[in-house]
């Protein structure tokens, strides 16, 4: 499919519930498509939705109204409307996602946690472990930490390890959250190649970034979330 993910007039808004049930609007009116070989890049100020919309397209937020319709094997699915079950298939399967925040597993080497996504979707634990290693190796995480658990490492690290585990996948869709959030510039730069050779390959990504020379080097294409904006701006 040409394009892989359409979000069409989504709207979300949350309820809070420690203040007498205020309903407080995020997003409205939320319309976009992202293409084979396309990045797009969610745009506007800190507050205006950008989060918030991604994590709607990966299912971790409820859409209060509209569509968001992804191609999953031969299929056109809703994320909107679909069940957790088929929403947990979908992430396996279709949809990956690189977060600012690696959630590290006690005793799981950082080999294996890079490596778990590939042994998941039935990828032999050698094979897996093989290609873990040769992200790990080109965003310059020295080889004697790959045996140990990410836990106890510095930030940056970390997020070294969250994006070989991110980029390791071949999903057909991929969503990027400030990815680079912890990264010096010559680590920054191999995420950029990363990410072209995902573009080349046919991926559709849709990320937000901060940093106006990574956002400047990989986006096709600005979404201005500000246009989409309903009431009290909120992340």
């Amino acid at each position: 499919m040409p394009t892989p993910l359409v979000v069409s007039e989504v709207e979300k808004s949350f309820t809070m519930h420690l203040r007498d049930g205020i309903r407080l609007p995020v997003v409205a009116g939320v319309s976009f498509s992202v293409k084979a070989g396309e990045c797009a890049v969610l745009g506007g100020p800190s507050g205006a939705g950008k989060s918030s919309i991604l994590k709607m397209v990966y299912g971790n937020y409820a859409v209060d109204q509209g569509q968001i319709i992804v191609e999953h094997g031969e299929q056109l699915i809703d994320l909107a409307s679909a069940s957790p079950r088929t929403v947990l298939q979908i992430r396996r399967d279709t949809i990956g996602y690189v977060s600012q925040f690696l959630r590290t597993v006690p005793r799981v080497s950082a080999l294996d946690v890079v490596a778990e996504p590939l042994v998941a979707r039935g990828e032999a634990r050698n094979s897996a472990r093989d290609r873990a290693g040769e992200l790990l190796s080109r965003l310059n995480l020295p080889e004697k930490l790959w045996s140990l658990p990410p836990a106890t490492f510095s930030g940056g690290e970390q997020q070294r390890v969250n994006i070989a585990r991110g980029f390791i996948t071949e999903h057909p869709v991929l969503l990027l959250d400030e990815p680079t959030a912890s990264l010096d510039a010559k680590n920054r730069e191999v995420v950029i190649g990363l990410i072209a050779e995902k573009k080349q390959a046919g991926v559709a990504l849709l990320g937000i970034f901060h940093d106006a020379d990574v956002r400047e080097a990989v986006a096709d294409r600005i979404i201005d979330v500000t246009e989409f904006a309903a009431g009290k701006l909120a992340a």
